[in-house]
């Protein structure tokens, strides 16, 4: 199979960050690393992102150049392995500049969002949403998020519960989550849980209609959604495969 061009490439290319070792995957170290080479030999592998590993684990990994997103749950001093760390609701934002050159925060969705949103972007670093696990957010939640960081120009990266392309039951889909990201009208969006509402090819992403070509993809990926995490990097790319999105 040889990897989608165009379009597809702009949506997909590095998205997904994985996440083996976090829930519900949960992998011991060796399985996880595994997984992950089998990802980077893989026709999938443009998509493939980061690797995400907590900082107090950070030096249980071999020695390579595997780009790394590093989840603080513990103080970090830098690692040039390290293209980003993610900070948790709650971290002191003064402390997490210069660390790597991308710094995450998560953000609650509760009526503080509008406040630690306004902070996170005046200090220039950027927002992180955890879209399932323990707690999954309302539509009208995930879109009010996602509608400030628009307002803010405030880029975005998502984690947990995105493992469908398409909205399914409760569990929020990543396809939905792009289409918020490109088009606006985030409610219906987000809540959209029809397979062939979506279009992928390699002209553009379209979703009811609205159509974003390469270009245009690109600088959503740029500027509003950077990447997803994902404790499964081929489950949400198998389920692209079997809707045709990824089609020579």
């Amino acid at each position: 199979m040889q990897p989608p061009t165009d379009a597809r490439i702009a949506l997909l290319e590095r998205l997904i960050d994985h996440a083996p070792l976090f829930p519900p995957a949960s992998l011991e170290l060796a399985e996880a690393l595994d997984e992950d080479h089998d990802a980077e030999k893989s026709a999938l592998a443009f998509a493939l992102g980061r690797f995400v590993c907590p900082a107090s684990r950070l030096g249980e990994l071999p020695n390579s150049e595997r780009a790394l997103s590093i989840v603080l749950d513990e103080p970090f001093e830098g690692d040039p392995r390290v293209e980003a760390v993610e900070a948790p609701p709650g971290a002191h934002l003064a402390l997490l500049s210069g660390l790597a050159p991308e710094v995450y925060v998560e953000t609650p969705l509760d009526d503080g969002v509008e406040r630690r949103l306004d902070a996170i972007a005046e200090l220039g670093f950027r927002a992180k949403v955890r879209c399932g696990g323990t707690s999954v957010p309302t539509v009208e939640e995930l879109a009010r998020f996602v509608r400030g960081c628009r307002s803010r120009n405030l880029a975005f990266k998502a984690t947990a519960g995105l493992h469908h392309p398409v909205r399914r039951g409760a569990e929020h889909g990543l396809l939905n989550l792009l289409a918020a990201a490109a088009f606006g009208e985030e409610e219906d969006a987000l809540g959209d849980d029809e397979p062939d509402a979506f279009k992928l090819d390699p002209g553009g992403f379209g979703w009811r209609g609205r159509a974003a070509g390469p270009d245009e993809v690109i600088r959503v990926r740029r500027e509003r959604l950077h990447s997803i995490g994902s404790c499964s990097f081929f489950e949400p790319m198998r389920e692209l495969e079997a809707l045709g999105m990824l089609s020579p």
